[in-house]
């Protein structure tokens, strides 16, 4: 077929074609990017806490309606620790500082020098005086978990050092220690003389923060072995049996509630809700995002029919004298989806310049990752077979016209 003629024949009628042109250039661009936005926040939304069990985990925010002084809430933690480990079903409980995902908790900056003038990392503090291995379920790749002895009581109202060993999450030590273990090495939360130095001596595969920021930064989390104490109130993790979850939740309340000598405000909270709560948000622009897609490709779609279908009414007569002329019905077919062709490809080059130039502006004011080249790829196969597809109907009713009908109705 000729291109020569079809290009001649655009050129003298050219704002129809670059209408559809920019149309589709647009579609392109805005659905690729938003198809890549999709696919990062389910992919966030969706990735792993770290916790064996999510759907088995709970925990429980206590405040005890008493004065008692910084050791007797030592003793009173102790207490609802062992009564919460006695309840049916408990695989094993731990008083810690914060959930991943809670969207309450501690972040400190962490380098690998005190001489650092800017930290390497902000990373998530979990403080716990039990095994978070045991009780989140969490894996070690490098290293051990915490011994007894690593283990240390601190009062909040004193100026105390922390314990002189850590555990830490695996982005965390790739970050800092790219292609090293950890195990071993020393991290200084802070920097300059007063950044406190400790020792590494295990690396978990990964915990989530309280917070989970977006990308890497979302399991840079650090484990501190001790029971901070001195402030009424305390969080318990714990992760029952499977299955088991709802009943132990009752039942824990329950024997908290009656092991205290004093009213007490207890609030339960599970980790799928956590989780819900966090990425409501994600989700939401997810189904947004998708939404907004499908209504381009629809608007697309009806403008090809749309300017196809006009064209081929305004060109009756040349399509009966072709067809005259010994033009057959596949000419005919072929010409209006060849010109329709041309004009999707247009568009589709125009898309894929002005997709790449939007992804650059959120890669660099939102911090978002850049754009893989097979949305691009695929969205051009996409919009060139839906020109392909939106062109036809209209194509084959001018073949389907007969010459007679056609030049009588010029």
């Amino acid at each position: 077929m000729e291109i020569r003629p079809i290009l001649s024949a655009l050129m003298r009628n050219k704002t129809g074609p670059i209408l559809v042109a920019l149309q589709v250039a647009l579609s392109l661009a805005i659905l690729a990017n938003a198809l890549h936005i999709v696919n990062e926040r389910r992919e966030t939304a969706a990735r792993p806490s770290g916790l064996s069990d999510e759907a088995a985990t709970f925990y429980f925010t206590v405040r005890n309606l008493n004065k008692d002084g910084p050791e007797q809430q030592l003793a009173t933690m102790k207490r609802e620790a062992e009564v919460l480990r006695a309840v049916p079903g408990v695989l094993s409980v731990a008083n810690v500082s914060q959930m991943p995902m809670s969207r309450d908790g501690s972040t400190s900056s962490v380098a690998i020098d005190r001489r650092q003038e800017r930290e390497s990392a902000l990373a998530g503090m979990y403080i716990s005086g039990d095994s978070l291995v045991k009780t989140f379920g969490l894996k070690v790749v490098d290293g051990r978990d915490f011994l007894p002895q690593d283990f240390v009581e601190i009062n909040e109202n004193e100026n105390r050092e922390l314990p002189k060993t850590i555990m830490i999450t695996k982005p965390l030590a790739d970050k800092l220690w790219p292609g090293q273990s950890a195990v071993g090495k020393t991290m200084y939360f802070g920097t300059g003389d007063e950044a406190q130095g400790v020792q590494v001596v295990g690396v978990v595969e990964r915990l989530q923060t309280a917070h989970t920021e977006v990308g890497e930064r979302g399991g840079f989390s650090v484990h501190v072995p001790a029971r901070l104490y001195g402030n009424p109130g305390a969080l318990y993790a714990i992760r029952t049996e499977p299955g088991q979850r709802d009943r132990v939740i009752k039942e824990a309340e329950a024997a908290l509630r009656k092991s205290s000598a004093t009213p007490m405000i207890l609030q339960t909270k599970t980790t799928e809700e956590d989780r819900k709560d966090r990425y409501r948000a994600d989700v939401a622009l997810s189904w947004m995002l998708i939404t907004v897609s499908v209504l381009l490709l629809l608007i697309t779609c009806s403008g090809i029919v749309g300017m196809a279908s006009l064209w081929v009414t305004q060109r009756r007569k040349q399509i009966g004298v072709r067809r005259a002329l010994g033009a057959r019905k596949i000419d005919i077919l072929r010409y209006f989806i060849m010109e329709n062709f041309m004009i999707t490809s247009a568009g589709v080059f125009g898309g894929v310049m002005l997709g790449l130039g939007l992804n650059h502006l959120l890669v660099t004011k939102l911090e978002m990752a850049r754009l893989p080249a097979h949305y691009l790829v695929g969205g051009a196969i996409v919009f060139w077979a839906l020109g392909i597809l939106a062109a036809y109907g209209p194509a084959w009713r001018a073949a389907s016209i007969s010459p007679a009908t056609a030049t009588r109705s010029a």
